[in-house]
């Protein structure tokens, strides 16, 4: 197949971007599950922004959220991509809203919320599933528009670029080898302009808020083609995550409590009641996201408690169930009454700040490869994300590529004189027959990350995950090859590529900074004040 655009993902970078690429040429949108199961469908918060002077917080500015995001980003943001980001998250929400994405109002202004980090409110939100709506609205228009296709169950093996066929001209992406789950067959989708928006990677640890689709495939994508990788130590821990060890199914173990319920008042107590976050900052609750994950990963060492507890009984009867209804009904579905009792959580993997190297327009270190969203690396997050701010990079980055690819590879231009592709090259045509190997491999990454690469670190753990996760690949590299390919292998193989360049990033950064703490080197030092880049040669 050919398409003008080839888009890897459907959550809302790679929708944003589809829905305006599609009124240049053709767009393929490839998405190995169900668009509903993203992180953008998954996000409970909104997005952030600084609207117009009339609809803003009193008192608020883009100044002031630039601030807020460098303060979060821990040194390591790059200050001109916060400042593009941020000017144009009006205009992007404008563009949003046009598609149909409904906020939250009060009368005539928008119910904005306050989370981590910010000083003011900016969140705009649809009650507590903002993403499920971003989604629903984003996906239903890119069905009826012309000059777009959206196939799922289709499922990247790899890209295809033109060092890989031995051409020695500047490498230059040439499209993808997609797996048709349903059916098995592999064909090949060419095109000279890839947006690769393939999400996150929490499934490489054991407890995280991610749907079972956020395995890392964006970034091992982007490796195995050659594109520069930056800061994947830079593992975000959402710090409250229901805990609730004797339910059984997804929601259950990824249920998320999301931080604009701190926003409003919530408040993280010990099993004693006693407030422990404002040892750590003075903010408590509200401080950014990896300091309360450290002080909730302190408490619990100091007490040997399992999990800490989010209090809203203070609230008024009333409040939780009308400002945030898919919590509160998630949770008295598992027989807990949030408005009358606690709500015991733990911190767990929720967001890579790190990623496939771009500019602020996406752009990678591969000709006509472009990564939008989680997947990417552009430089507003630094060493931890200020809330809220991925859901706005994603949309705006999104609209800048397209004009971006309009301007140096438009569809009405030859890139580059056509290149054959060979078919896919694969392993043995007999099914897998070792699935129960698959699964304890997977799990078995999944642990070793969580017990040595998770909120606090040291080289000799760091060390341990590195030695076992090469064995690991090397498993897993004789099940590519030896078997019939399908998701299980697939996922497999990009988790265990994600997990290993986390843990090399970690081993690099000899510093506590942001999301990255380490017991061996507390301190933030000046000389590594600079990204962890890594090349593959």
């Amino acid at each position: 197949m050919t398409a003008d655009f080839l888009v890897i993902g459907a959550g809302l970078a790679g929708l944003s971007f589809a829905l305006r690429a599609a009124k240049h040429g053709s767009v393929i949108v490839v998405t190995k599950g169900d668009p509903y199961e993203s992180n953008t469908a998954w996000a409970q918060g909104g997005i952030a922004s600084v609207l117009g002077e009339d609809m803003r917080d009193e008192g608020d500015s883009e100044e002031s959220h630039v601030a807020d995001t460098l303060g979060a980003g821990a040194g390591l943001c790059r200050e001109d991509v916060v400042r593009t980001i941020v000017s144009e998250g009006e205009e992007t929400i404008g563009e949003l809203i046009d598609y149909g994405v409904s906020f939250d109002r009060n009368g005539e202004r928008y119910q904005l919320g306050k989370e981590g980090g910010h000083s003011h409110r900016r969140i705009l939100h649809a009650r507590d599933t903002t993403g499920k709506e971003v989604i629903r609205t984003l996906y239903e228009k890119a069905k009826r528009t012309p000059n777009l296709t959206v196939l799922e169950n289709h499922f990247v093996i790899d890209l295809i670029t033109s060092s890989k066929l031995g051409a020695v001209a500047e490498d230059r992406v040439l499209g993808a080898y997609v797996l048709e789950t349903k059916t098995g067959e592999v064909r090949v989708f060419r095109s000279d302009r890839v947006v690769l928006a393939a999400g996150g990677c929490g499934k490489v640890y054991l407890y995280t808020t991610n749907p079972d689709s956020a395995t890392g495939d964006g970034v091992a994508l982007g490796w195995r083609a050659g594109a520069s990788i930056a800061n994947l130590e830079f593992v975000q821990f959402h710090p409250t995550c229901f805990y609730n060890p004797g339910a059984t199914g997804p929601e259950a173990r990824s249920f998320l409590v999301s931080e604009a319920v701190r926003g409003e008042g919530g408040v993280l107590v010990n099993a004693k009641g006693e407030d422990f976050t404002k040892q750590s900052d003075e903010r408590g609750s509200l401080a950014p996201r990896d300091i309360v994950a450290r002080a909730i990963d302190r408490e619990l060492k100091r007490t040997g408690a399992s999990c800490v507890y989010l209090d809203v009984t203070h609230k008024p009867k009333g409040f939780m169930s009308e400002r945030f209804p898919y919590i509160y009904e998630t949770l008295m579905k598992f027989g807990l009454d949030c408005e009358k009792e606690p709500i015991p959580v733990v911190p767990a993997a929720h967001y890579q700040c790190g990623g496939v190297v771009t500019d602020v327009n996406g752009k990678s270190t591969i000709r006509g490869l472009y990564v939008v969203g989680e997947a990417a690396c552009t430089g507003l997050h630094g060493a931890n994300r200020l809330a809220s701010n991925s859901l706005l990079e994603a949309a705006v980055v999104a609209r800048r590529a397209v004009d971006e690819m309009m301007r140096l590879y438009s569809p009405s231009k030859s890139v580059a004189k056509p290149l054959d592709i060979p078919d896919w090259e694969h392993g043995d045509t007999a099914p897998p027959d070792e699935l129960v190997v698959i699964y304890h491999n997977w799990d078995e990454i999944r642990r070793l990350m969580w017990d040595y690469v998770s909120i606090v670190r040291t080289d000799n753990r760091l060390r341990r995950a590195a030695a076992r996760l090469k064995n690991l690949k090397k498993e897993v590299r004789e099940f590519y090859w030896g078997h019939r390919v399908n998701a299980n292998i697939l996922e497999l193989r990009n988790l265990v590529a994600t997990a290993s360049l986390i843990v090399e990033c970690a081993l690099r950064r000899k510093e506590s900074r942001g999301l990255h703490y380490t017991a061996d080197y507390p301190e933030t030092l000046d000389r590594y004040r600079t990204d962890t880049v890594l090349r593959r040669f």
